[in-house]
This record gives structure tokens, sequence and C-alpha cells, in this order.
């Protein structure tokens, strides 16, 4: 078998890119690990994912080279691994490369024995020797000798590497209360950006989590943050002007030139900052984000792909960037001259080559000459070529798209919002999940091998009660207590806290557990948010028990480096109001609507709307209209005060 065919049956676009590469890549898994151990040889491992610059650089450079290539596949056995689909492996090798360098990133390219233990460990390699880094195929060579010749060095590595690697730092449990809360705002304050907002420097990357946090703590310094952030985040060349959405990260500290790549979970998780936090700019914020995924994102079978990449034609960004000339070009010139001045379009260019990305730092006086102008442009845009899109469906980031477009839905009253979101709940019940356990990824309606992994988990299960809050069709919560009751069965450690694997998941070099939120939320945070919600609509003291044991293991965290905690402290903000768990039951109409909008303005609280009682949702049961009135039925754990029917009373 030729190699093109190894890696031309996967999943993952990632891999699908490597097929052609002379390269003789195996696919993560047992049958790679015996052909090292028959031949011998040690074990390449390069992570890396589709929409990541550098990889592409790396692959472009070494793995499509002739002579690179042979000499890989005659001293090793190379495995290409796309992060997004195992993040599991990703988890553990990228903890080995900070332990060996102290950095990390992609591409990654680490080198194993036939144990899975690393002994060597980095990032990019250069095809050629340049400042004092050794090129690729010096470091190839250096580590093949090391292998034939020097045995034992190899294992005194690989052995301290796995016993650092299984070294459970014990985290010291603490309360997550008020207390912590507050400091955390005052933390965050002492790293706010007070001039571009966000936090730190270059390069900035948006903090959703950490704002769904601050929404919820609601105090006024923490709502400040919030609105700077969203507002010079929203005005900046990191959210696309014309057709919605943010980039993954800006490259400066005020947003203004984005490092092009779009994301589905950073998108997701600043959609639902926005249908939480209810101001004008979050509506224009979140509207856009809302129209991206399903415009650019939205697959044939209705979920949401991963990414699309930062490069089209081989330039970084060319297709988002834009000179005075091309404005002029499409808008005439009179048009094209006031669009450059309103989008910061200058002549030398905030960008490369002459070209700016667009920003728009004041909002136009003539808001109908503005919208004009923004949609000649992205129509004009769209004859581009446009970036490749890695359509992988990620359980995980569908879950939390489903939870954002949801409540922006509720909010703006956008049935086409909940539609989606319906639609994309409905594929990952029907697709992703095989016999009671979710699968991670599929592609094009066919499900992928990789397990679901605790982040796959929570945020499916918190998307399916989102659905439930919206619909109140019980099956959105049969199928959340099931992934649940299945996320306790085989995660769970002995302190509490969780294991980002299932117990009887593929057994790594070591079994990966990490509660900070990275670009999107941590294990521990995605669940801790389902199973407060799960408890509140169904009294379940188990999932609020398991809530509350498993926040007290991030209580570290969230006092040292609240920045990394976000999303814990989120739920932690929830659990602290109760939260609310309010029923909203009778006829539609205008007077159910304002008591369900009331309700929302609470953004921990748990608000289901429905025609009528329902006693397989037990928030439902037993509560009805009240003279034919829809009635709003609000409790905290469960202890209930008398029903109202006029919002004002709410």
């Amino acid at each position: 078998m030729g190699m093109a065919n190894r890696l031309a049956s996967a999943t993952s676009p990632y891999l699908l890119q490597h097929a052609a590469n002379p390269v003789d890549w195996w696919e993560w898994g047992p049958e790679a690990f015996a052909e090292a151990r028959r031949r011998d040889a040690p074990i390449l491992l390069s992570v890396g994912y589709a929409a990541c610059h550098w990889c592409h650089v790396m692959a472009h450079e070494s793995f499509e080279d002739e002579t690179t290539a042979a000499y890989l596949n005659e001293h090793y056995v190379s495995i290409k691994v796309d992060r997004e689909e195992r993040p599991d492996v990703d988890a553990i090798y990228m903890q080995a490369t900070t332990a060996m360098t102290g950095h990390g990133g992609w591409p990654m390219t680490c080198v194993l024995d036939h144990e899975g233990s690393p002994f060597f460990a980095g990032t990019y390699f250069p095809p050629q020797p340049r400042h004092g880094q050794r090129s690729f195929t010096q470091v190839l060579q250096g580590l093949s000798d090391a292998w034939v010749n020097r045995g034992h060095d190899v294992a005194r590595v690989a052995g301290n590497l796995r016993e650092h690697l299984n070294e459970q730092a014990a985290l010291p449990a603490g309360l997550v209360d008020r207390e912590v809360l507050d400091n955390a705002v005052i933390k965050l304050r002492s790293e706010f950006d007070m001039l571009h907002g966000g936090f730190g420097g270059a390069p900035k990357f948006p903090p959703s989590m950490v704002l769904e946090f601050l929404v919820r703590h609601g105090s006024h310094d923490a709502l400040a943050m919030v609105d700077d952030t969203i507002e010079a985040m929203a005005r900046g060349g990191i959210h696309d002007q014309l057709g919605g959405g943010f980039a993954r990260y800006a490259v400066d500290g005020a947003w203004v030139v984005p490092h092009f790549e779009k994301m589905l979970y950073d998108n997701a998780l600043l959609l639902r900052v926005c249908a939480d936090r209810r101001t004008p700019m979050a509506a224009w914020a979140g509207e856009g984000i809302a129209d991206f995924l399903l415009r650019e994102l939205r697959t044939d079978e209705g979920g949401f792909a991963s990414a699309l990449d930062a490069d089209s034609e081989g330039v970084e960004g060319r297709f988002y960037v834009w000179t005075p000339a091309q404005l002029v070009d499409v808008l005439g010139p009179e048009e094209g001259a006031w669009a450059a001045e309103l989008f910061s379009v200058t002549d030398t260019g905030t960008f490369e080559h002459g070209a700016s990305t667009l920003q728009l730092l004041r909002d136009a006086e003539d808001m109908d000459r503005w919208l004009a102008a923004r949609d000649a442009l992205l129509a004009a845009r769209s004859e581009r070529v446009r970036p490749e899109r890695d359509d992988k469906v990620v359980a995980a980031w569908n879950g939390l798209a489903i939870s954002g477009l949801t409540r922006l839905a509720a909010w703006l009253d956008e049935p086409g919002y909940l539609e989606a979101a319906m639609v994309a709940g409905e594929l990952l019940l029907d697709l992703h999940v095989v016999d009671d356990r979710l699968r991670r990824v599929s592609r094009g309606g066919v499900v992928g091998t990789p397990a679901g992994v605790l982040e796959d988990y929570g945020a499916v299960a918190a998307g399916f009660l989102d659905l439930l809050q919206a619909t109140a069709d019980p099956r959105w919560l049969r199928a959340a207590t099931s992934l649940l009751d299945t996320a306790l069965a085989h995660f769970r450690a002995d302190d509490g806290g969780f294991f980002d694997t299932a117990d009887d998941a593929e057994s790594l070099v070591a079994r990966p557990r990490d509660p900070s939120d990275n670009a999107s939320p941590s294990g521990l945070s995605a669940l801790l948010h389902a199973l407060v919600t799960s408890s509140a609509v169904t009294g379940d003291p188990r999932h609020r028990e398991a809530a509350e044991a498993a926040l007290t293991t991030v209580h570290a965290l969230a006092v040292g480096t609240p920045r990394f905690a976000g999303w814990s402290l989120a739920a932690a903000a929830a659990m602290l109001d109760g939260p609310l768990e309010i029923a909203i039951v009778g006829p539609r109409g205008a007077q159910r609507e304002s008591l369900a909008n009331r309700a929302r303005h609470q953004p921990t609280a748990v608000v289901v709307v429905a025609d009528r009682p329902d006693p397989a949702i037990p928030l439902l049961a037993g509560r009805g209209a009240i003279e034919g009135r829809a009635a709003a039925y609000v409790c905290r754990n469960h202890v209930c005060g008398l029903p109202v029917t006029d919002p004002a009373d709410l």
C-alpha cells in the first residue's frame, strides 16, 4: 500500500492535507506502534491543525521534500495527529514539550519510544540551519544516532519524562465563594488594558470565558471591563466588519491586525457573552457572529465546521484586507474615499503590502450609506478566492455554538438562530452519540473513531440543556442527563475533580487532566456548567453535589490566575446565585414573551418556557397557566415563590 492511501481515509481535513506527502505517515494507533517495534525504529510524532500557519510552512519545507521524507521513512515511523481530533494526545505531549523546552506551540514535533514516552520535543524546525537553530534533518540524524548507539541515554530521558507526566500535582482544594469571585474581579482589573480593553499585551486574545464570568458577576467594575472590551474588539480589525465574526487573536494590543484564522469555538463563546450582556454593541457583534456561523461555517448536515484558514492564494489575510484603490473600484470615487476614511483604510496600509484591515472606530452618521457600502463590499469580496474551511464537526464546539445561538435567538426573537441550533443538536444526537457514548468528530455525515473527551460531554450536555430551555422538549433533557451520568461514571477522579479522558479510553503515557481554560473551556469547567443547569431543572442532588466537589479543585487556579479559570468562575457565579430556576408556562403571546424576557435578564438564571406543564421535566411538573395567562414560577434550590403573571412583579 502506498502511503497516499493511509491518511486518505482519515476524518480530519488536516490529515487529508498530508495524504499525498512522500512521508510514509501513519495515524495515531496501535498499528503504528506495532510497526515501530517490528522495525525497531523510534516514532516521530507531528501534531498540528488545519488553520495553523506554521504547520503549513513546515509541511511545505520538510514533509513535501523528497530527501527529508526518504530519511524519515528509513529511520522513523512517522505519525500525524490533528490536535482538534485528539486533544488527549496533544495535551500529554504538549506538557512534555513545555517541560523540555520551556515553551509550546504548533506544529509540535516529538520523538517517542515504543511505550509512547517522549525523549525529545520541540515545535517548528527549519529545513536549513538558521539563527543557531539546527535544521530538521540535523535534529533527525542526531536522534536516530542516539536511538541506535546510546539506547541507555534515550531510556533515561524517556523514563524521567514519563515520571514527570504522571506526577499529578495534588491540587489544594478550597471553597470558591463570593470572596474568591470578588477578588478575581480585582485581580482581573489590575491586568485589564484600560486603553484598548482585553487583558495583557500583544498578541491579544478575545477573553471570552473571562468576559462571561464578568457579565455574571455583574458589579460595576466587572461590566465596565466587559463593555470596553466588546466595543474595542467589535470596532477593531479582529472583527470582520463586512461578514461578522471574529478572528482568533490580534497581533497587536489594539485589535488592529488579526491572525486571520476564524475558529468556531471563539465565535461560539463570544456569541454567548453578547447574548448574555444585552447591550446595543453586544447585539451588533452577536448578530454578526450568528450570521457568520450560519453563512460560512454550516455544513451540509447542519453542523458547524471547525475553522476557516488565515491564508488564501497562499497569502495570509488576503481575503479580508483592502487598499483605497480597491474600495474605489467597488464603490466609485466619492463613496470609496468616504469608506476608506470610515474604515481606517490608509494609503500606506495598516497591514502588509499597502493593504488595511477594516476598522469601524466611530459610527457612520448615515446608517443607510454605511449598510449600502458594507453590502457592496461583502458582495465584491465574495468573488475573491476563499480561505480553506476545516469542515470536520467537533462535538464540544458545536455544543458551545448551540448554547450561543439559542440564547441570542431568545433575546433578539430570531427563530432562524434557534432553528439552526436545533438542527445542529439533532446532528450531535443522531450521529455523535454511539451506544450512549459521545464521539468527538464527524465529517460529511460520517462519525469518526476518536472518543469524546470531557469537554465534549460538558459542552454538548450544556447545549442540549439550552435547547431544552428554549423548546421545553424533554428529549433534550434525557439526552443531556444521559451524557452527564456517563461523565460521572467514567471521568471522575478520587478527589472529586475530573480527568479529561474516560477510564476506559485508550491508555496514553499519562492520563490527561487540566482544569485550566485554554482557547476553549477545560473539560472540568464545561462539565460544571451542564451539571449546575441539569440539577436546576431536575433537582437531581447528585449533579449538584458533583459540581460542588469539582469546583473545589479549581480553587488554586481561581485565586492565582483567574484569567485561566473564567469558565469555572462563570459556573461558580451561577452556583452562588442559586441559580434561579424559573418556569414560564402558558399560552404563547406578548405577555409570555415579556415574562420570559424579564426572567432572562439575570444571566445565570435557568429559564424553561413551555405551553403547558410537563411531568417529564421536573421544573415544569404541575406548573400551569393562571386564568389563561402565562405564569412565572421562580424557585431557588427548588423552593418556589408564588407564581406571577405580570412581568413587573418579576
